[in-house]
């Protein structure tokens, strides 16, 4: 059974929302406070991680940025009142979606079960045929291995999220071509068109500075983005 780790000071919160998890397979630990969910997550065996805000010791922005110095697990945030710019702050930190409070437990279960597909459906797609080497894409500067979900720039590792990685993984799929906002965001989810288009927008911000000084992700006004990098080959 997948395993979710629920971040949140409220106590009287996750014995019913474990309850709930329950019925669709998943185990649902808790923690009240940061510290003692960073430590659980240090352990390992957690398949993506639910944070709220609004926390004792460090808010959830915070807590965000110290899991994304460690780990890459799938994070779905939940933010204060709906505010949009919780949300847009949580994206730019690296969470995977969000969810304003109060929510639904159905809803949450179907973000968690979403990420959970689409990471393995990108693992799935990145296993090579039997017998073949592991599936890389190698430009001018940028290695992108498909199999290993890993990057190098000029040769250092890059420390991407799952999130960014897809992305990444979409735009070197066909170099040089154009993907619009709507062809992105069938790797990212999410209800409001507006706010959607402005995470597209954020990813990519991401994606830019990790891998400078490549200068390898371009934007077409009204149009979408493209990864244009020389191809050196592929192994």
């Amino acid at each position: 059974m997948p395993r979710i780790l629920l971040i949140d000071d409220d106590e009287h919160l996750a014995p019913p929302l474990a309850s709930y998890f329950a019925r669709f397979d998943f185990v649902l630990d808790s923690a009240l406070r940061p510290s003692i969910g960073l430590a659980k997550l240090r352990g390992g065996g957690y398949d993506a991680a639910i944070l709220d805000v609004m926390l004792p010791e460090m808010d959830g922005f915070a807590l965000c940025r110290e899991i994304r110095k460690q780990s890459d697990i799938p994070i779905v945030m939940l933010t204060a009142r709906g505010e949009v710019m919780d949300r847009v702050v949580g994206l730019e930190l690296g969470a995977d979606d969000y969810l304003p409070k109060p929510f639904e437990p159905r809803e949450l279960v179907a973000r968690v079960q979403t990420i959970l597909r689409r990471q393995r459906a990108a693992a799935a797609a990145a296993q090579p045929a039997a017998g073949a080497s592991a599936s890389r894409r190698v430009f001018d500067g940028l290695t992108i291995d498909l199999d290993k979900r890993e990057v190098q720039r000029h040769g250092e590792p890059v420390e991407l999220t799952g999130t960014e990685f897809e992305l990444l993984a979409l735009l070197a799929s066909e170099p040089g071509k154009v993907f619009g906002r709507d062809d992105i965001l069938n790797r990212l989810r999410g209800h409001e068109a507006e706010l959607y288009s402005r995470a597209v927008d954020i990813v990519i911000s991401r994606l830019r500075k990790k891998l400078e000084p490549l200068d390898c992700i371009k934007t077409l006004r009204n149009a979408g983005y493209a990864l244009a990098v020389g191809k050196s080959g592929a192994a």
